[in-house]
Parts: structure tokens; sequence; C-alpha cells
């Protein structure tokens, strides 16, 4: 499927209401809409799952939703211009599903892995009013591609839950430490959990994401 501006997968809801939630699977670098999308059968039953798939190519099969680049020394380099592009064309992409399907848009959720997680935040951050819960997996704050609100009252409506593997070899889990301090400042509530893989959702993490998602 495709709206103007982004490639999608899509599940229906199996129980059908006048306006269903929506939740917004992100992918993170080098991978693509499928895979995620795995997910969709365990995820609640009543809501959209929508997986959507990055703008920029990766060769060889793989999509990103920003650049990321090494110096001679190897130190990793975000191409934080392009990140705020996708962050603003992800939320016109929810704009254009709430065109499309009859979504509730005060239950528009977010599950985001490492790049997607990264995005995930910069958009409640930036765009509270869209965003109901996010759900960041092995992710980090980025606040150089976020704009927050001075009033925050935005947020008391916002929930997050972070995750992170202690053996993550691409997004060291002292970045995603930082996280809470940033959440607090900002008076989001968030919860923060730790499991002992690397760079993936050990089945307990998935196993919390959906107790968080549907309570």
């Amino acid at each position: 499927m495709q709206t103007q501006s982004l490639t999608y997968l899509i599940q229906e809801p199996k129980v059908i209401k006048e306006k269903n939630p929506l939740i917004i699977l992100i992918h993170g670098y080098g991978s693509n809409e499928e895979d995620l999308f795995s997910f969709a059968t365990e995820l609640p039953a009543d809501s959209y799952i929508v997986s959507v798939q990055a703008p920029f190519q990766v060769p060889p099969y793989g999509f990103a939703w920003y650049a990321i680049t090494f110096d001679a020394d190897m130190n990793k380099f975000s191409d934080d211009q392009q990140a705020i592009e996708s962050r603003d064309l992800l939320v016109g992409f929810i704009d254009e599903l709430a065109v499309k399907y009859p979504i509730d848009t005060e239950k528009v959720n977010l599950i985001g892995f490492s790049q997607g997680a990264i995005l995930s935040y910069a958009i409640a951050v930036t765009y509270p009013k869209k965003i109901n819960k996010v759900v960041a997996l092995s992710g980090y704050f980025n606040p150089d591609i976020m704009q927050p609100k001075t009033d925050l009252d935005a947020y008391k409506h916002l929930k997050i839950f972070a995750s992170h593997g202690t053996l993550d070899q691409v997004i060291p889990v002292e970045w995603a430490r930082k996280t809470e301090q940033f959440l607090n400042t900002l008076q989001i509530n968030a919860q923060y959990k730790e499991y002992p893989v690397g760079h993936g959702v050990a089945p307990q993490n998935f196993y919390d994401l959906k107790e968080f998602l549907t309570k």
C-alpha cells in the first residue's frame, strides 16, 4: 500500500469500532517494512497495525530514515537534517492514514526499533498532540532532532516504554540510559527496562511492550 508519502503494510483491526486505534511500526536502519510486521498478529486486535518503509534506499535491499556516516577514526555521525525531514514525513503520514481509515486520532501509538525508536521519541516530543503511546526499542534520545514544548502540560497524556539490550553492540546501552533523564525533564510518564540481549527484541521485552500497549 502507499500514501502520497510512504509505502506501508497494513493489518486491519479484527474488532471493528466506529474509530479504531492505530499502531505504527517504524523499522531501523537498513531494514524494511516487512521486518516489524512479523509482530502484527500478536498486537492488540482492536488496532490498525501499519508497518511503514523508510524513504532512503540502503543497498542492496534495505531502507533508512536518515544517513549514517563514519569518519576516518570510525566516529559515527547521523544526518540530523534528514532525520528531521523523516520525522515530519511520518507526522504527515499519520494525517494521511487518518483520512484514509477510520482511525481514533486520540489513540495513535508508535513502536520504533533503533533508528525508528530515535524518530519515535522525536515525533512524540515535537508533536505530542499527535501521539498517545510510544514503544522505543533499542534506540536513544537525540535532542538535536526535536523541538520540546515549553508548556509541559502538552505531555501530560503521553506514555513511553523504552527498552534496551545490555549487550547491544550497535547502540551502547549507556546512550539509552540517558533517556529517562531527558523524559523526566519534560515530565513525560516513562518506564525504561533492560534485557540481557544484543541489538534486538527479547521475548520478555515483547511480552512487556504488549502489556504496556494493552493496559
